[in-house]
């Protein structure tokens, strides 16, 4: 095969994978961010969350009702996760420490992606080692799955072949902010800083 062919060989295949990339993320970005016209007719209300029924770090049944009255930071990861879940953790447990005396109308709650791994054990274990309010919650594949689509949340389970987890678990990273009624009010990227977190949830309360 000549160098000419080759060169061609390997643009077809890079403009492949470009490609199967921007499918993939045409096809994620419905469950990453609110989109124009997506509101509840009239209402001006983001679809964007709504009731769950999930397990805290307790073993004890718990349903959204639980935290009415409160703002909601709403967090979806997994107890494996090497870093990406650690920095938004640690960025929520900054923001309660924050607010002072507000962190008290403030619940912040993690949602595993990873429901076969992250019993109520493992949960409490996690989470009592980033903040003292922060919940952890489980529950059936079938539970996180309907929570995660409520919240348009994408996450996908990806093989490890070198590894003894076996597999990790891909997923969006945004914070969600709800109301004390579980309505949408906004969200925080990854990058955001707990002053500007803190902030803006004040502007809520």
């Amino acid at each position: 095969m000549s160098a000419a062919s080759r060169g061609l060989k390997r643009g077809l295949v890079l403009a492949a994978i470009v490609a199967l990339f921007g499918v993939v993320g045409y096809l994620a970005m419905p469950y990453l961010l609110p989109q124009r016209g997506d509101e509840n007719a009239g209402s001006g209300v983001v679809s964007i969350g709504g009731p769950f029924s999930l397990t805290d770090q307790d073993g004890r049944a718990v349903t959204d009702k639980d935290y009415a009255g409160k703002l909601m930071l709403v967090y979806f990861g997994f107890t494996n996760c090497p870093d990406i879940c650690p920095t938004g953790l640690q960025t929520i447990a900054l923001t309660m420490d924050q607010l002072g005396n507000d962190a008290a109308k403030v619940q912040p709650i993690l949602i595993t992606v990873d429901p076969e791994r992250d019993t109520a054990p493992v949960m409490k274990d996690y989470v009592q080692a980033f903040h003292e309010r922060l919940v952890g919650l489980t529950g059936t594949p079938e539970q996180i799955a309907a929570v995660a689509k409520a919240y348009r949340v994408y996450y996908q389970k990806v093989t490890l072949k070198d590894s003894s987890l076996g597999y990790s678990v891909d997923h969006s990273g945004f914070i969600y902010l709800m109301d004390g009624k579980g309505q949408y009010l906004t969200h925080f990227r990854h990058d955001a800083t707990p002053d500007q977190m803190a902030q803006r949830i004040r502007q809520r309360l």
